[in-house]
């Protein structure tokens, strides 16, 4: 395999940077909305699954006393 000089290493990257479809401001404010989104619905859905749980593993242990 032939060796690539630093001055052609940076002509390739100049050549495969220029292919790169970049996003839209608008695009990435909208995904960014959409991940905080997501992740607040995750974190009210485990506050409820680990409520659930913790009132769970509280009435098994108050059974055993």
């Amino acid at each position: 395999m032939a060796k690539t000089s630093p001055v052609e290493f940076m002509r390739q990257v100049r050549a495969e940077t220029a292919k790169v479809a970049w996003p839209t401001r608008r695009e990435t404010v909208m995904t960014a909305v959409m991940v905080v989104i997501m992740t607040a619905l995750l974190a009210l859905f485990f506050l409820g699954v680990d409520t659930i749980f913790d009132s769970i593993v509280k009435s098994l242990l108050s059974l055993a006393q």
